[in-house]
């Protein structure tokens, strides 16, 4: 039996891996290293990826600028939280705010110093994004659209890093880049959706907010077709093995979620929507194996 000494631990380590949203930068580490292997270096063996010190520590520094964002953003939200997720904001209140902004200025410094192991370009990439992070939530996030484009932009920089270092221009890496960026716009705006009432009551102008439920949802509608079109352009015009299957389920998931799109008018309706947008965002990580599955044995 745990003590209660160990139960208060293990309840504030569970508290901080909510804050920071663990299972999310696990995901991230997960798409790097298989888009890497797949995508940024497909002529590079598993190995030479996998043991490439260098991507080790642009990936260790993406997950701390990743986690000190988390932090950053529960901490200039945490009003707004309260009212939108109640039960998760008690739970990250375990931990106090002045230990998370500790935590978060450990995990910016640990970033800069994984990032001059590679170069001191590098240094000035992660500075400026954990600059970029911090000024959209303290300044962008209440901005309708613009704070929707620069969150999209912010998660997918950490592949933007990784694509740098490999210097991989092709345009499969674009498209692929872009179905990302359209897939994680529509979940924002879902969001938002979804957190209309505590948007409401803090004055967050978001797109909902200001523009009303019903431009959200032609917003929405338009980025559906275009990220619908973006998949279909990678079935058909590049090779990109068996992830087709991938790309057209990610469609009929798509018309799916649009169908319930024009139906929803509850918090529960907006939060199925963007559990649709995760669970296709998670299955494209996994997915990417589908390029060639016979690659790993191949390149080992």
């Amino acid at each position: 039996m745990l003590s209660r000494q160990q139960k208060h631990i293990f309840l504030k380590v569970f508290s901080l891996f909510s804050v920071v949203r663990g299972y999310n930068i696990l995901i991230v580490v997960i798409a790097q290293y298989l888009a890497s292997i797949y995508i940024f270096a497909p002529d590079l063996s598993v190995k030479d990826v996998v043991f490439d010190i260098y991507l080790l520590m642009l990936v260790l520094a993406s997950s701390a600028v990743i986690a000190s964002g988390y932090i950053i953003n529960n901490f200039y939200d945490s009003e707004k939280d309260l009212i939108n997720r109640p039960n998760k904001t008690m739970l990250d209140k375990l931990v106090s705010q002045n230990t998370k902004l500790s935590i978060y200025f450990v995990l910016n410094f640990l970033a800069i110093i994984f990032a001059s192991y590679v170069s001191f370009r590098a240094v000035i990439f992660f500075a400026l994004y954990i600059f970029a992070i911090w000024f959209y939530s303290h300044k962008l996030k209440k901005m309708p659209i613009i704070g929707n484009l620069v969150s999209s932009i912010l998660a997918v920089t950490p592949f933007f890093a990784i694509f740098i270092y490999y210097q991989n221009f092709e345009l499969v890496v674009f498209v692929h880049a872009l179905f990302l960026f359209l897939l994680i716009s529509m979940r924002e705006l879902t969001k938002d959706l979804e957190n209309i009432k505590g948007d409401l009551a803090l004055n967050y102008r978001t797109v909902p907010v200001v523009y009303g439920e019903k431009i959200s949802k032609y917003l929405l509608t338009g980025a559906l077709f275009i990220t619908c079109a973006t998949a279909l352009v990678l079935v058909f015009y590049f090779e990109i093995g068996l992830m087709y299957y991938f790309f057209y389920a990610s469609v009929i998931l798509l018309i799916v979620f649009l169908l319930l799109l024009w139906k929803s008018n509850q918090k529960t309706h907006y939060l199925l929507l963007h559990n649709i947008l995760k669970f296709i965002i998670v299955a494209g990580v996994f997915s990417i194996v589908l390029i060639n599955i016979n690659l790993v044995l191949n390149r080992f």
